[in-house]
């Protein structure tokens, strides 16, 4: 989405991700949207949900729905 402005956006690393090797940072954007990157392209592309699509995305994740 090209409507998105990241400038300014607050990333945070998420604990887990360092005991892993596999790095995702998560930034809370405005209007309720969250946007999630791999630290190691911070360059690359970036995943943005909005509320209901994060909560999904979370409750995902817990539940193990990404584990390889």
């Amino acid at each position: 989405m090209s409507d998105i402005d990241l400038y300014g956006a607050i990333w945070r690393k998420s604990g887990f991700s360092a005991a892993s090797g596999n790095c995702v940072e998560v930034a809370r954007l405005s209007g309720q949207r969250f946007a999630v990157r791999d630290s190691k392209d911070r360059g690359g592309r970036v995943l943005v949900f909005g509320g209901p699509g994060w909560s999904a995305f979370v409750t995902a994740v817990k539940g193990g729905d990404f584990d390889l």
